[in-house]
């Protein structure tokens, strides 16, 4: 069959290709014309639900049509993201992302392409981890603990919120960072974790700023280094563990927005520049810090390459800390 555009005199086919254009760039100024389905893979209380939520009522405010979150829980987030892969691809269905959007194509059998089967639409917060160890614990500096842990490889204790955690995440790259063999002791949620430690029956935990910051200022756990490249305001006397001697060891629980592959690139830019402004209000920028979030400006294209090494960086912990579902 012969290829129609060498059938259409070139001059229509140039107009064609400018009408295309010029009704691509009018669906996206007009966007959007009806409700948008943001899909969150969690159910509500977590750090993807939080931070989504907040995207979804501020995009309603600002742009005049509802942005109405569906929580679609199920198999650590691949049930909703394999809803969002399949959905039409019009702009009209958005993903909330984060962390295990990376970690999960290690773990589980997919029916889609964690990258590939989406185009990035922004970054939004990330948090990073906090090491932290129980008053108890004769380590005073996060140099301290990693030579308590080479002294007693296998014995130093860290828990988590449980398999393919976040906390549990943060610890195996630990161990790879600085070279040490820690015990992990998984429980059912971060809540019991940190309470755990508290009460002195684990070590450590790599927890999240948020979970970490009461306990940390009332005392009944000590604050070793921060996972991120600068201090955070909530604990500004913690240092990073690039200070405290462990270079690079970066660890955050991030959140992102994405489209199904696809999605019409000017709308995609639109939402972009819409989420951008929206992060960087005084009130949006006051409740991310009473969170311990923090909003990082990313291109659409930025956000594909961050989490490229994302999937890459928790691949290689995934292999070589044994990790699998559970």
């Amino acid at each position: 069959m012969p290829n129609l555009a060498s059938l259409l005199p070139t001059t229509s086919l140039k107009a064609t290709v400018i009408l295309l254009a010029l009704t691509t760039l009018t669906a996206a100024q007009d966007y959007p014309t009806k409700p948008v389905r943001v899909i969150i893979p969690f159910p509500p209380g977590a750090i993807n639900d939080t931070v989504g939520r907040l995207i979804a009522t501020e995009l309603t405010n600002r742009m005049g049509k509802q942005f109405i979150v569906d929580n679609r829980a199920g198999a650590g987030g691949v049930v909703g993201t394999e809803l969002a892969a399949n959905a039409p691809k019009d702009g009209y269905t958005l993903l909330v992302v984060s962390l295990v959007n990376t970690v999960n194509p290690w773990l589980y059998r997919l029916n889609y392409e964690p990258i590939k089967s989406f185009a990035p639409i922004a970054f939004v917060a990330s948090s990073p981890n906090i090491l932290v160890v129980n008053p108890q614990v004769p380590a005073k500096t996060l140099g301290e603990f990693i030579a308590l842990a080479k002294k007693q490889p296998g014995k130093v204790q860290y828990a988590s919120g449980g398999v393919g955690s976040f906390m549990h995440l943060g610890g195996e790259l630990f161990k790879l960072s600085a070279g040490v063999d820690l015990l992990h002791v998984p429980f059912r949620g971060g809540g019991p974790a940190m309470t755990d430690v508290m009460g002195g029956h684990t070590n450590a935990a790599f927890a999240t700023i948020p979970t970490a910051t009461p306990q940390v200022n009332a005392g009944r756990v000590r604050a070793l280094a921060v996972g991120a490249s600068k201090r955070q305001a909530a604990l500004p006397d913690v240092p990073t563990a690039d200070e405290a001697g462990l270079p690079g060891y970066h660890v955050s629980n991030w959140v992102g927005l994405v489209a199904p592959a696809g999605a019409p690139p000017a709308i995609v830019d639109k939402l972009n520049k819409e989420i951008a402004a929206i992060m960087q209000t005084p009130d949006m920028q006051k409740q991310l810090a009473n969170q311990g979030l923090e909003f990082v400006s990313m291109t659409p294209a930025e956000f594909g390459t961050f989490m490229e090494k994302e999937l890459a960086k928790w691949g290689r912990v995934v292999k070589e800390g044994g990790i699998t579902a559970q």
